[in-house]
């Protein structure tokens, strides 16, 4: 790779990332018959369905957000049927998140619309596009694992 190509390569890789992941929800938003999630809330579901009973805080830090913001989430999210707050036995003033089955009914009819969207486009490419993708997996595995360590570091 020539010194221009690699100077330009972390812009054109975050823009192009965006841009995907921009088109995908706009694309999965075509199909919804609920009211639109937004994308922190979205966020927080998917993370409270990674990790069941996570509390307020740790979702905070999790997401990056100050943790106001996550009551808030919580709050709306509640509200609307996708989230069980619970007290935690052991501390009393600490709860702990848990998914409806309305919003796992929601988060598994999302998954299964994008990963039949995103199937869809890349059976257009041809056979070395698509084991162009595959071979880049795992760098951007790891980008993504550095960038989350890197935003743990104090």
């Amino acid at each position: 790779m020539e010194p221009r190509e690699r100077e330009a390569l972390p812009q054109q890789l975050a823009d192009t990332l965006v841009g995907i992941q921009r088109l995908i929800r706009r694309r999965l938003r075509g199909g919804l018959t609920a009211p639109r999630l937004r994308g922190a809330e979205v966020e927080l579901l998917r993370l409270v369905e990674a990790r069941p009973g996570i509390g307020i805080s740790d979702a905070a830090k999790e997401l990056y957000l100050a943790g106001n913001s996550v009551s808030t989430l919580v709050n709306r999210l509640a509200k609307a049927g996708h989230l069980v707050r619970e007290t935690d036995p052991a501390d009393r003033r600490v709860a702990r998140l848990e998914l409806t089955d309305a919003a796992r009914a929601r988060l598994g009819d999302w998954q299964r619309r994008r990963a039949a969207l995103v199937a869809r486009h890349v059976s257009l490419l041809d056979e070395a596009e698509r084991e162009a993708l595959h071979a880049a997996l795992p760098a951007l595995r790891k980008l993504a694992v550095t960038l989350h360590e890197e935003a743990e570091e104090p």
